[in-house]
């Protein structure tokens, strides 16, 4: 694998941060800026709706420019987006800061995948987007904590300081590692752009990426009150547990992309969302035991993420078919889809922590993945379908 690919990577782990951290932090930046904790909740949410405009948006906006200049920019907004959190005055500058700095994530997650695969040969394209979204996984789980203890204790703003120098070294490496002429696809046309919108190939994939995270997220953004109520474990445990559920979450992510490589996306997806189904719905069980909860948590790991590179490569190679003139849009709307399984996976599970139990996050969450594995089954069975009419009409 190239080393430009580690810069990508990098400013994955950079932006993956910087999204997720704030979670950690709402309790702090409500005190400071005098605000209520909804006030400051909606800071997660501006952001993600920042990524969903972002992403298609951004991405047909800057079709005829130059790849590495698109990296190179949306890099550059991140850092300013980071360093205006960082001097923010109010909490509507802390708004402005963060939807600038959720735009240059959106285009970011679209255009680095298929900066990514230009990068590697053919058969290596699912592991190389695997290793650029290792960043963000991980930084879910080991960046996020370590941004958090740094607002902790160095106040708020010194997260964002910190993420933001992050991104300056990801920035220059862009600069230095990721060559000029990277292939890009022909700039899509609005009629081009909207067709996107409304092949429904590509809105099934769609679905299948919204699904798949929202019953992943809809647990694990209560993972910590999870291990701390259920499980009986001490906070400080909780963060060494966190971080090595980094490590699995890198490792399924790995594991994810070249199961994709080997096998196609549609059965690697298949095997992912059906382990993640059956790992959820155990958790609803072993939560109560400290042992059987660590193990179960691991193992939930390595399926998390893993559908990341399969998804990313199948609604390219379906744009490639359907849509080829907008396929970093199609890639660009994927991310978007992330985002809204990230967003409505943590609300459904606030409704159920707020009308159940902790406990009924896991089981609710293992029916959603089950409902992201039939939506992948069933655009496995278009394909073979589609495959056989090809057949008949060459014959």
């Amino acid at each position: 694998m190239p080393i430009a690919l580690l810069a990508l990577t990098l400013s994955a782990f950079a932006i993956g941060t910087t999204e997720f951290v704030i979670v950690g932090l709402v309790p702090t930046i409500a005190d400071d800026l005098a605000v209520s904790l909804p006030s400051a909740g909606l800071l997660v949410s501006l952001y993600a709706l920042g990524v969903a405009v972002g992403a298609p948006v951004l991405t047909a906006l800057t079709g005829r420019w130059n790849r590495k200049y698109v990296l190179l920019s949306l890099m550059s907004l991140f850092v300013i987006g980071n360093l205006l959190a960082w001097q923010a005055p109010s909490y509507g500058s802390l708004i402005t800061a963060r939807i600038l700095t959720g735009l240059a994530h959106g285009v970011f997650f679209s255009i680095g995948s298929t900066i990514a695969t230009g990068l590697v040969s053919k058969d290596k394209e699912a592991s190389a987007i695997a290793i650029m979204f290792t960043g963000l996984t991980v930084a879910l789980v080991t960046g996020v904590p370590l941004g958090t203890w740094i607002g902790q204790h160095f106040g708020w703003r010194a997260t964002f300081l910190v993420v933001s120098l992050l991104g300056l070294i990801a920035l220059v490496g862009s600069a230095f590692l990721i060559p000029n002429n990277l292939k890009q696809s022909k700039p899509a046309t609005l009629g081009e752009q909207l067709k996107v919108m409304v092949q429904p190939r590509l809105l099934l994939v769609y679905l299948m990426t919204i699904l798949g995270y929202g019953g992943t997220f809809t647990a694990f953004t209560y993972l910590a009150p999870i291990l701390e109520q259920q499980t009986g474990l001490a906070s400080a445990t909780i963060s060494l547990i966190m971080l090595v559920y980094g490590v699995s979450v890198a490792v399924g992510n790995i594991y994810g992309g070249k199961l994709a490589d080997k096998k196609g996306p549609i059965s690697a997806l298949t095997i992912i969302f059906s382990s993640l189904s059956i790992v959820l719905l155990v958790l609803t069980f072993t939560m109560q035991s400290k042992v059987a909860a660590v193990l179960t948590i691991l193992v939930w790991g390595a399926f998390a993420f893993g559908n990341v590179p399969g998804l990313q490569v199948y609604v390219v190679k379906l744009a490639e078919r359907f849509t080829p003139n907008a396929v970093d849009v199609a890639s660009g709307l994927n991310i978007a889809a992330f985002n809204i399984g990230i967003a409505l996976g943590s609300v459904l599970g606030g409704v159920v922590v707020e009308n159940y139990s902790l406990q009924d996050t896991a089981w609710i969450g293992a029916i959603i993945s089950l409902a992201a594995l039939i939506a992948t089954r069933y655009s496995g069975y278009l394909d073979k379908r589609e495959a056989v009419l090809e057949l008949k009409l060459e014959k």
